[in-house]
């Protein structure tokens, strides 16, 4: 055999093999080259939404953030406002409980100044008819003489 035979039976042979590649075997290469391509785009894609979701994200739980520090604020504003009213409403209370029980205390102070008037004025006319019997040197007949002395203590 020849040099040129042979290389010319292995041009031949892979001119056929070329041929054969490139009609069975290079489409489905050529599928799942563009199949993979295709996967990575989609993918690149899902990475840019993924992306563009997460500024939306970070943007919403600001705003949420917010907003909650707002309400805080607001709700912590209204407890102080209302502690206070509390406070103004108990020292009120205490106040009319005060007046309330000054005025009983001073009723109470009342009552008691005229028993003991009532007590002195007894007292004071017992003395005088004592007083009038010695003086007289007889004896006073106290239920006679009852209105005089009663008209008597009234005017001490």
């Amino acid at each position: 055999m020849s040099f040129n035979a042979t290389l010319f039976g292995q041009t031949i042979a892979m001119i056929v093999f070329v041929w054969f590649c490139m009609k069975y075997i290079w489409p489905f290469i050529i599928k799942a080259i563009e199949t993979r391509q295709q996967e990575i785009a989609d993918g690149l894609a899902a990475a840019e939404r993924g992306r563009s979701d997460l500024a939306r994200a970070k943007t919403e739980a600001e705003k949420i953030v917010t907003a909650a520090r707002d309400q805080a604020r607001g709700i912590m504003e209204q407890a102080g406002a209302r502690g206070i009213e509390i406070v103004e409403a108990a020292k009120a209370e205490g106040e009319t409980e005060k007046r309330r029980k000054l005025e009983g205390a001073r009723a109470e102070i009342d009552v008691a100044v005229n028993q003991a008037r009532d007590q002195l004025r007894g007292q004071v006319a017992a003395i005088a008819i004592a007083g009038a019997e010695r003086i007289l040197a007889r004896e006073i007949d106290a239920g006679t003489h009852r209105e005089l002395l009663d008209r008597l203590a009234s005017d001490l």
